[in-house]
């Protein structure tokens, strides 16, 4: 075999789960003997002992930071990592990625991962995790979360006004004429897609709008929901001169649907995103979003955890606000409403 043997590998060979080769590995925890028969056979196959020895030598001289995020393919995430990797250029510290998948299970599993190899800190970005299991772990490792408000560990928060970004957006295209305003939100499990569906009822609210729940569709933050969505408010025959998307995503998947339509942006409907990921400033036509500082975000969270290992009563963390940025996706409103394009 080669010699880069992965633990994903071993799980696969022996029919296993991740965390229970984890824990043959690391001897922190009670695994069958049916089990554990298993595993040291796949061990013994992809020859993973020899890779192991050396990474015990070399453990010790490393300072690992752990990251448990979501969605390593996705562009917000990118951003993240970008920033948490400058951030801790040249402390001696290494930052380790896990993805969770928005799936509290594949979670919980990847958190014990990153406990077992001993991580000197933690940072959580967004997810399903319970909020009594984060308080627990944070009484173990020092941690930073971001993206959630945890009650009793808010000092080691670092959440965004997903109510005010929501509520920018759907008053962006209130102001440029528009009243029937379709969203697609996030998955409604997750704050931050509840947060943002919340800002464009106020904003609609304000501005004396009826709400429409016709009007609105969930997704859960991938572009093929963002088609999906669109697709489902052309099925429901409602009247929409603009989409507001959860997430950039979720807006590009949103410009394919009305694309094969045929219809124009922002001729005849506007489209606003939010996160302000790369590479949207560069779509046809560039896409007006909510800023999400994510990079700047995590940076903040990097300094607050250092700070916590070295001197353990770090200064408070900083706030961050949403920020409107408009592109040409959006425009006034000049002609009435019209039935949409079947």
């Amino acid at each position: 075999m080669g010699k880069h043997v992965t633990i994903q590998a071993v799980a696969q060979l022996a029919g296993v789960s991740i965390s229970s080769v984890s824990r043959v590995l690391n001897g922190s925890a009670q695994v069958s003997s049916e089990k554990r028969m298993r595993i040291e056979a796949a061990l013994n196959q992809l020859g993973y002992r020899s890779q192991l020895i050396l990474h015990k030598q070399t453990r010790s001289k490393l300072r690992s930071i752990g990251v448990l995020l979501q969605d390593l393919t996705s562009n917000y995430y990118t951003n993240a990592i970008m920033g948490i990797e400058h951030a801790l250029r040249d402390t001696g510290y290494y930052p380790v990625f896990i993805s969770g998948h928005w799936n509290p299970a594949t979670e919980q599993d990847a958190l014990e991962i990153l406990l077992e190899r001993q991580m000197t800190g933690l940072i959580v970005i967004g997810g399903h995790l319970p909020d009594r299991h984060l308080l627990t772990i944070a009484k173990q490792v020092p941690t930073v979360i971001l993206d959630r408000s945890i009650k009793g560990l808010e000092k080691q928060c670092l959440p965004l006004n997903n109510v005010f970004g929501g509520y920018l957006a759907t008053r962006h295209l209130i102001h440029l004429g528009h009243r029937a305003i379709a969203h697609i939100t996030g998955d409604l499990q997750t704050s931050d897609a509840r947060d943002r569906l919340q800002g464009y009822k106020d904003a609609l609210a304000e501005h004396r709008i009826p709400f429409n729940p016709q009007l609105v569709v969930e997704g859960n933050f991938n572009e093929s929901t963002g088609v999906m969505g669109t697709e489902l408010l052309f099925n429901r025959g409602v009247t929409f001169t603009a989409i507001f998307a959860s997430n950039d995503q979720m807006a590009l998947g949103a410009r394919l649907a009305l694309f094969r339509k045929g219809i124009r942006i922002p001729e005849e409907v506007s489209l606003v995103g939010f996160d302000d990921v790369r590479g949207v400033d560069y779509m046809a036509p560039p896409l007006t979003t909510i800023k999400h500082p994510i990079y700047e975000m995590v940076q903040a969270a990097v300094t607050n955890l250092l700070e916590m290992l070295t001197y353990r009563h770090p200064r408070p963390l900083p706030e961050f606000q949403p920020s409107l940025v408009i592109r040409e996706s959006t425009r006034m409103l000049f002609n009435l409403p019209r039935i949409e394009k079947s």
